[in-house]
């Protein structure tokens, strides 16, 4: 069971009790590990499969789900766990991943068509909402199409290549009337929305900087150099690319790795990294927390200094965010995973009463200390024996909901964007070599225009993102 953490008192001290879903001195193929572990104990204990019977077919949202490899089949379990889903078609390019969905809702008892072409899935009236969780280069044309089409929309982040192709995502949703949820499920996590409102009703006192990292170390193969090759036969490899350049297969590219994990987010072309795969999550929550949407300036430095694979993304990469009154610091090493203060990945607020760590296993609270050796905050949280709640599971029924009242979810398309854009504009940056100077009214770039043509970018024919 994952425990949320905290503090708890003993008579005149603080015993410091700190969270445990990051292991010290992890390696980055073993927090992929945990990761997963953690997901699937999370998916374990949903609060209500045991309580709610099946909702009417009259209350159900009928599914399609676009991509079911790694993440898109995770989110399926999800969705068929929810009674006021039923799924009804799948879709993907690679046989193999199909036929894995297929055998899940096989196992389930649950009959569904499949496809390769999404846009069968968009034709069908009897579909009332889809899921994207197809490679992150897809994410903007498929979101759009679906609005268009009709369906509300749950759309895994990164939600985009590109700030312009997020900005026409939150365009569609306005102008289709769509309820489109990002897969920015942390929001629905009681513990996170907890630590939020700590911040926001300034129990920490006034923040002045906030730090977010992940550490690994993949050194030296990384994920190894495959050369390219002819895909395998049951993959359509010029549909995978669909709007990304054409090139020849290789596996690293998409994504077929020993552990299953997702090796096309390491490549320009179809990702950000981890800048935009874990940066997403955790710079979220910071925004949402300093009820901000864009940073003022944004500087990242780092480069492919030893991993020895055929990625494009680096494997050490410090970015600098400003904000008005405070810093935002990310750090990302693959080369090294030598945790901080204890945690291979998490989120630190540092304000003038005390430090706040956060990760999905929970929160904990360091009172800052006077020259006396007081404790500045008169009041301990301790959450010692809460569990975290199932916050996919309740992140699908936040979608559910919003779908019947047709309210904006709680990570709407447009809190999904402006915090992709944070983590793309980090990107823009490292690859420019120059520090953004950031208007987030108008989503420009203000000061380099060179920086400025990668917000966003040109799509192979016959595909365009027209809202």
């Amino acid at each position: 069971m994952i425990m949320v953490s905290g503090f708890s008192r003993r008579t005149d001290t603080l015993k410091q009790k700190r969270g445990t879903f990051m292991p010290k001195n992890i390696g980055r193929r073993q927090f992929i590990q945990t990761s997963a572990m953690a997901a699937a104990a999370s998916a374990a204990v949903s609060p209500v499969l045991a309580q709610e019977q099946k909702k009417a077919p009259s209350d159900q949202v009928v599914m399609g789900f676009i991509g079911t490899g790694r993440m898109g089949n995770g989110s399926l379990r999800t969705f068929c766990d929810h009674p006021g889903f039923r799924v009804a078609a799948v879709c993907d390019v690679y046989q193999t991943n199909l036929d894995k969905a297929l055998g899940e809702l096989d196992s389930r008892s649950i009959k569904a068509d499949s496809y390769k072409d999404f846009r069968k899935i968009l034709e069908r009236k009897d579909i009332d909402a889809v899921n994207i969780s197809s490679p992150d280069h897809w994410h903007p044309l498929m979101a759009v199409m679906a609005c268009q089409a009709g369906k509300d929309v749950y759309v895994e982040k990164p939600i985009s290549l590109t700030v312009a192709e997020g900005r026409k995502m939150v365009e569609a949703a306005r102008k289709y009337k769509r309820v489109v949820q990002a897969g920015t499920q942390q929001r629905s996590g009681t513990h996170f929305q907890k630590a939020v409102k700590l911040v926001r009703d300034g129990e920490l006192g006034a923040i002045t900087a906030v730090k977010t990292w992940n550490l690994g170390n993949g050194f030296p193969e990384g994920w190894g150099n495959p050369p390219d090759s002819d895909p395998p036969a049951d993959l359509d490899w010029d549909f995978w690319l669909g709007p990304a350049p054409k090139v020849p297969f290789n596996k690293n590219r998409f994504g077929v790795a020993p552990d299953r994990w997702s090796t096309f987010r390491y490549f320009w072309d179809y990702a950000g990294g981890m800048m935009t795969d874990w940066g997403v999550h955790l710079i979220d929550i910071v925004q949402w927390a300093m009820q901000v949407k864009a940073p003022d300036t944004v500087y990242a430095t780092g480069g492919k200094y030893q991993i020895k694979d055929n990625r494009d993304t680096p494997d050490t990469l410090m970015v600098s965010y400003q904000y008005p009154g405070w810093i935002l610091t990310y750090e990302n090493r693959d080369c090294n995973a030598n945790p901080i203060n204890g945690h291979g990945y998490g989120i630190e607020f540092y304000g003038t009463n005390g430090t706040m760590f956060l990760d999905r296993s929970g929160y904990e609270i360091i009172p800052e200390t006077d020259r006396d050796g007081d404790r500045s905050i008169p009041r301990m949280y301790s959450m010692q024996g809460v569990n975290v709640n199932n916050s996919s599971y309740d992140h699908a029924d936040n979608f559910y909901n919003c779908i019947k009242s047709r309210k904006k979810p709680i990570s709407d398309i447009e809190e999904g964007h402006t915090s992709t854009a944070a983590c793309l504009l980090a990107n823009v940056s490292y690859r420019t070599g120059t520090k953004l100077v950031y208007d987030g009214a108008t989503e420009t770039i203000k000061n380099n225009p060179e920086a400025s043509k990668l917000l966003d970018k040109e799509y192979r024919a016959p595909w365009k993102l027209e809202v």
